[in-house]
């Protein structure tokens, strides 16, 4: 099973808002997923990002692979 640490799209046409999600890869974008650890705001001046260090370092260290844009919002919030 090859998990992911990947955005889920919410919000309405025009208006995105994700949810960051540990998920298993082979499931839809925005569907099924293990668990909720945070979320990304794009739409807010400045973005909004709330994330759950703890929650992500322990996915990551039981092997979970962030997506390259979840690795620069993990970045931007010093979780690494």
């Amino acid at each position: 099973m090859a998990v992911k640490i990947r955005l889920r799209r919410m919000g309405a046409k025009k208006a995105p808002f994700y949810r960051v999600v540990v998920a298993d890869s082979r499931y839809p974008r925005d569907g099924r997923f293990i668990e909720e650890i945070g979320y990304y705001d794009p739409t807010k001046e400045p973005s909004v990002i709330n994330i759950d260090a703890d929650k992500a370092q322990t996915w990551i260290k039981n092997g979970a692979q962030p997506t390259d844009t979840v690795k620069k919002l993990l970045k931007i919030k010093g979780i690494n």
